[in-house]
């Protein structure tokens, strides 16, 4: 039996209060905060890094809209805000697959502080680490925080879990599940290179493109199609990690070493290569995260090596950067008022209480749909609603759904598209003479979703 101790109880300064406060700043939790100031309340936004961002910034994703082609159905709002001032401020280059545009993850922390400060209402607070919900009854009132400066409370009216794992949800006592971890979707390290003869690179694509059919090689790259995909270019790499296992260079159980590459810079830069995927990764245990934080930079030196060999252009190519932390795809989701289903984002769902849209982009546990032909589903303001707890919602990776479901909601663009409405909501129940979550005219946020630039239908 484990050892266990008492904590001394004591008292904790409240150190500020306010209308909304969202925990998290990454794709769902910067736009959460966004629309909610947007609509008139004051914003709190807790992060627990030096930046906002998330996986943007934190992990180095820099691909946020790549399922976007000639016929994709878009959500707007704050999604494509996101893009759109990254380019204004110079933060994003033409990405290589698609019609939209790879935001520099560097470039984009810039980017984040100014939308933040162009907020009046937001607060921003970086470096606080979220550790306890307070609750009064079965509602939420606010939550502890850990820092450099100890221990400290904020209260608020209406909280938003972005954490990306419903780790407020979780301990405030609402449901929540987590897949099984040997179905788990793989944790990623990624990576930026230099070094690259641009010219002497794209040339070696050219002359041996590759699609969507030639993904493979184990793990998150066996995938099912729709057939439609199956000739459309990828920015695939696994040639050159074949030819390293072949040659002895990286040891056989290593196929999972393959991925993409995300652009190529004047500069002899190649950003965002996605190449290491590892399963068994919890992203909820710190002794998991640990062992594969080590694992995933070793392994990423042994692709480097294997680019630098067996591909033209990388003969001179050296690290540049690993993102600040793992990328993590999957681990607790919140049983919500309503949960996404595989029929739902296969067969574009229609809801009475639709809070925003997203294009029929399913990519996860070896399934690959690209939204080529203009079809898209809605999700509903109750996908937001955490079960049991009240003053709370859920906006991001840890919305409600099954398997198929959330190989699509995960995807960042779709976390913005439930971050705005969550903070639309959060506000509009405050306006509303602190009305209950769960009695929020869906129409009133429609409304203001569309205010906002967003799409609902």
């Amino acid at each position: 039996m484990a050892k266990r101790i008492q904590e001394p109880a004591r008292e904790i300064d409240v150190i500020h209060e306010t209308d909304v406060l969202v925990i998290g700043s990454g794709p769902g939790g910067l736009p959460a905060a966004l629309a909610a100031a947007r609509a008139g309340v004051e914003v709190t936004l807790v992060e627990r890094f030096g930046c906002f961002g998330g996986n943007l910034t934190v992990v180095g994703v820099e691909g946020m809209h790549w399922y976007r082609h000639e016929e994709t159905v878009e959500s707007n709002g704050i999604a494509r805000e996101f893009e759109d001032r990254a380019k204004e401020m110079g933060a994003a280059v033409p990405e290589s697959q698609s019609l939209s545009y790879e935001i520099d993850s560097e470039g984009f922390k810039l980017v984040a502080d100014k939308m933040v400060a162009d907020e009046p209402n937001i607060r921003p607070m970086l470096h606080r680490q979220f550790v306890a919900p307070i609750m009064e009854g079965n509602g939420i009132i606010g939550i502890i925080t850990e820092s450099k400066a100890g221990r400290e409370a904020i209260l608020a009216k209406r909280v938003i879990d972005a954490t990306g794992d419903a780790d407020v949800i979780d301990r405030a006592g609402a449901p929540t599940y987590k897949t099984p971890l040997e179905k788990m979707m793989a944790a990623s390290v990624m990576f930026h290179v230099a070094g690259v003869d641009k010219q002497k690179f794209m040339d070696g694509i050219k002359n041996d493109p590759q699609t969507y059919a030639d993904w493979g090689g184990g793990g998150e790259w066996n995938i099912e199609t729709t057939g439609k995909e199956d000739e459309m270019f990828s920015p695939f790499l696994k040639k050159p990690f074949e030819q390293a296992i072949k040659d002895g260079l990286i040891p056989p159980h290593l196929s999972t070493i393959a991925g993409t590459w995300g652009a190529v810079h004047d500069t002899g830069e190649l950003t965002y290569m996605n190449l290491i995927h590892m399963d068994d990764c919890d992203g909820t245990d710190p002794d998991s995260l640990t062992k594969y934080e080590i694992e995933g930079r070793r392994q990423s030196m042994l692709a480097i090596e294997a680019l630098r060999r067996y591909t033209p252009g990388c003969e001179g190519i050296r690290l540049r950067n690993f993102g600040m932390s793992l990328g993590v795809r999957d681990t607790r989701k919140v049983d919500c008022e309503y949960n996404m289903t595989s029929h739902d984002v296969r067969e574009q769902a229609r809801f009475e209480d639709s809070v925003g849209i997203f294009p029929e982009f399913i990519d996860g546990y070896g399934i690959l749909i690209l939204p080529t032909t203009g079809r898209y589903f809605q999700i509903p303001y109750r996908n937001l609603l955490p079960k049991k707890v009240e003053n709370l919602l859920v906006a991001g990776r840890a919305t409600g759904g099954d398997r198929d479901s959330h190989a699509a909601t995960r995807n960042m663009a779709c976390c913005a598209v439930t971050g705005q409405a969550a903070g639309i909501a959060a506000a509009l129940s405050i306006k509303q003479q602190n009305k209950a979550l769960a009695d929020i005219d869906p129409l009133l946020i429609q409304t203001e979703l569309e205010r906002q630039g967003g799409r609902h239908h």
